[in-house]
Order: C-alpha cells, then structure tokens, then sequence
C-alpha cells in the first residue's frame, strides 16, 4: 500500500519543479523531501524521477505513478471533506493581472477551495486598472496585480524592476520615433513608459496594443516594438535596455492584494493566506 505523504511529497516535487520549493510548501526540510521520494522509489522498486543538477523529470513509471497519485489523493481529500463538512459557504471573486497568473497559483486557490466545502472560487484576468474599477463597482472582492509607484494602495507582495524589453542581441539602433507595445488604458505599465518617455523628450509611437503578455513578448521578441515590463517576465529572445540604448530608467513594478470592504472576511482569509504564501515562494 502506499503512503498518502510520500505520494503527496512525490506530487509537489513535479507541481513545485523542484525539490527546495517542495520542502517550503510542505513546511519540511529538503533532506526530508528527498528521503520521502527515496522511500516511494524504494517501494516502487524503479526511479520516478530523472535528476539533474538544475530539473528533474518524470520516467515512465513516474508518469503513471503520478496519475494515481493524483487520483489517490483527491479521494483522500474528498473523503475527508465528506466526513468533515461545515457549512461554509460562499463563492469569492478574484480579479488577477494577466502577467501574474499562473497554473501553481491557480491550482494553490482550488487546493483553498477544496479544504472550505462550499467554497467557490471564480477567477477574472485582465488588467490591473480594470479589475480594480470592477471591484470598486462591487463585481470583484479582491484583486492580485500591479501598480507603479503606489506607496499605500493595498498589501505590498513584493516588487521588482519595470525594464524595456526588446529583442536580444546583437542589439541594433533604436528606431524614432519609439514604437511601443502596450496594454489599453488603464495599465500602470503604460502609464510609466509614457511619462518618463515625455519626461526624456523621447517621441514615441503605439505600435502595437496587446491584451495579453504574450502579445507583448512577441512584439519585442521579434524587434517590433519595445514593450514595459516586469524585469520577472525576460525569458529567451528578449533583453532589457536602458540607459546606453538612451532609455529613462522605469519606477519597480509593485504587485499588492487589494481587498473589497464590502468582502466578507471569513471568506477570504484563507483564500488571502494562500495568495501571500505563493508569492513568497514565487520564482522571479
């Protein structure tokens, strides 16, 4: 018979990416990690895991193993609810930034879900000045996205760098007027690249307006257009510029939790609790 923990352990590995972002969420030791996926093995008699010195992947038998894992667990879980039931009820409405959300954070909400019986989470991605007008007009309870230099609006998650990503090298000169891409009003995004660009006389052009930031990494991966953004969403094929590319330096990008006063606060205390522990632990 396997052992619920080990099977849980061995599921946050592969949904975690990764042994220490495992151990956080789980609240243990990566030593204790790595003997939990030791032991499964163990009992499986075959490896679940290629390792390497930077990922680890699923062998065959992991990717079967990792489908009862999965199926294991949620009757656990659902055994355990059925056994266990309040009659919290409620759904909560959450606005997200379409560069914040991502499949961890979205199973991490079904996960709050599950443990409250009752519980409905709906999800709205769009951009942060929309969804904060939304919520302001009673649609939404609380909201999880960027603002640009805001000093006392909402919960602080964290912060990092605006940068103008562009095409990587070889880097060739800047075209002028400066063709952007751009999110639609309202983006704090926006807002930042085209005041400090009027601010460093720069003349400047909408070259392409996105609703998504894929949209935004095509742009400027392909040299289209340069694009505002989080320093976090650089990946292969985009580099930042600045100032030897003649650019002003953009404000950080703050990503703060904005909660509804008429929201009900039973119900969204834990969802709160599980949005602050992910961007804790959230790769940047």
């Amino acid at each position: 018979m396997f052992d619920a923990l080990l099977l849980r352990t061995f599921v946050t590995v592969v949904d975690e990416e990764g042994f220490s972002r495992a151990a956080e969420k789980l609240h243990l030791t990566q030593s204790a990690v790595s003997g939990h996926l030791r032991r499964l093995e163990e009992q499986v008699g075959k490896p679940l895991l290629k390792r390497t010195t930077r990922s680890q992947q699923l062998t065959p038998d992991g990717e079967r193993l990792m489908a009862y894992a999965r199926a294991i667990l949620a009757l656990n879980r659902d055994a355990w609810m059925q056994l266990t039931r309040t009659p919290f009820q409620g759904r909560v409405r959450i606005g997200v930034s379409e560069d914040f959300v991502e499949a961890r954070l979205l199973r991490a909400l079904q996960d709050c879900a599950a443990q409250h019986p009752g519980m409905e989470i709906d999800v709205q991605v769009n951009i942060p000045g929309t969804l904060l007008s939304q919520m302001h007009q009673g649609e939404l309870d609380m909201v999880v996205g960027s603002l640009c230099e805001a000093s006392d609006a909402g919960r602080l998650l964290w912060q990092e760098p605006l940068v103008w990503a562009w095409a990587a090298q070889p880097f060739t000169p800047l075209p002028m007027p400066l063709p952007l891409a751009l999110f639609p009003e309202p983006c704090p995004y926006r807002e930042a690249a085209l005041v400090r660009l009027a601010q460093a006389g720069i003349a400047q052009r909408t070259a392409m307006l996105c609703s998504s930031t894929a949209g935004l990494r095509a742009a400027a991966a392909s040299g289209f257009a340069v694009a505002p953004m989080p320093v976090s969403q650089l990946g292969h094929g985009l580099a930042a510029l600045g100032a030897e590319q003649g650019l002003p330096a953009l404000p950080d990008a703050q990503i703060r939790l904005f909660v509804a006063p008429h929201a009900d606060p039973q119900l969204l205390d834990s969802v709160s609790q599980v949005i602050v522990e992910f961007c804790s632990t959230r790769r940047q």
